[in-house]
């Protein structure tokens, strides 16, 4: 099945994929699950990240989108949100910086005076098939954006986390099954489903709720910028069910961790990798 061959430079325009991703933009009907709700969103310019926002508004959240520079895919994400009645808050800049992290929770907290929901899901990752290909500032800088970044998110967060609030990484069929090629990546993905069990057990006294989703191969433009286009061919075909995934076959999952639907789970790790096992 797959998708046509083609290529992009990092990090990825969503606009110019073929075809472009399925975001639920057409699909997705909520139904006041998180009505009332502030949520702070990661990587929600496009991909996964788009999906849960569109979701999230059409539940009733406002939402807070952080992305690294794709200004037109930001700027559509925020129409889709308002124009579900709801309000948009849009930060351009890199999660590898600290100190962005703390900003884009002060920001958060000015703009709608609470977090409710925080959703770490951006993350960055190369195609590499020898180790030498690996440079130390890449293994650094993977590091930074997909575990380091959520570290300072969710400690800038909690001050202003009341019982109830609901905490979400982006982990991966990757922290189980690694594929050789994204090594870094798949370390990191791995990290973020064991940072996200520590924290369900740190913070459930404080009724604060901490849960991962695991992708598996998802159709977002991380993949056309980051891997060769003989794989993005074959992309997902290798799972069971012989196909990759869209962006809004995962919002339902962030949903249920996001809402009191999900009021006693924690410490869960939600797959959703195409029929992909993760232990």
């Amino acid at each position: 099945m797959g998708q046509p061959a083609q290529q992009q430079d990092v990090p990825g325009v969503q606009s110019e994929m073929d075809p472009t991703p399925d975001c639920g933009e057409k699909s997705y009907r909520g139904s006041g699950k998180l009505t009332g709700k502030a949520a702070v969103i990661t990587g929600g310019d496009s991909g996964i990240g788009r999906a849960v926002a569109i979701a999230f508004a059409r539940e009733g959240a406002d939402v807070l989108i952080s992305y690294l520079s794709e200004d037109n895919d930001a700027e559509e994400t925020a129409r889709h949100i308002e124009e579900a009645g709801r309000r948009a808050v849009t930060v351009r800049g890199d999660l590898s910086d600290s100190q962005h992290c703390r900003d884009i929770i002060e920001l958060a907290v000015q703009e709608f005076g609470k977090v409710d929901v925080l959703v770490s899901n951006a993350a960055y990752q190369m195609s590499h098939d020898s180790l030498d290909e690996i440079s130390e500032e890449e293994w650094e800088y993977t590091f930074k954006v997909n575990v380091s970044a959520m570290f300072h998110l969710v400690k800038a967060a909690l001050p202003h986390m009341a019982p109830g609030s609901s905490i979400i990484g982006s982990s991966s069929v990757n922290s189980d099954m690694p594929s050789p090629a994204l090594a870094p990546y798949a370390a990191t993905k791995a990290a973020i489903a064991n940072f996200s069990a520590s924290l369900a057990q740190m913070l459930g006294e404080k009724g604060i709720r901490v849960n991962s989703v695991a992708p598996g191969p998802i159709w977002t433009p991380l993949i056309p910028a980051t891997m060769p286009p003989e794989k993005v061919e074959q992309f997902g075909d290798d799972t069971p069910l012989g196909r990759a995934g869209q962006p809004a076959e995962l919002a339902p999952a962030y949903v249920l961790l996001a809402s009191d639907d999900g009021s006693y789970m924690s410490g869960a790790r939600i797959a959703v990798t195409g029929g992909r096992p993760i232990l």
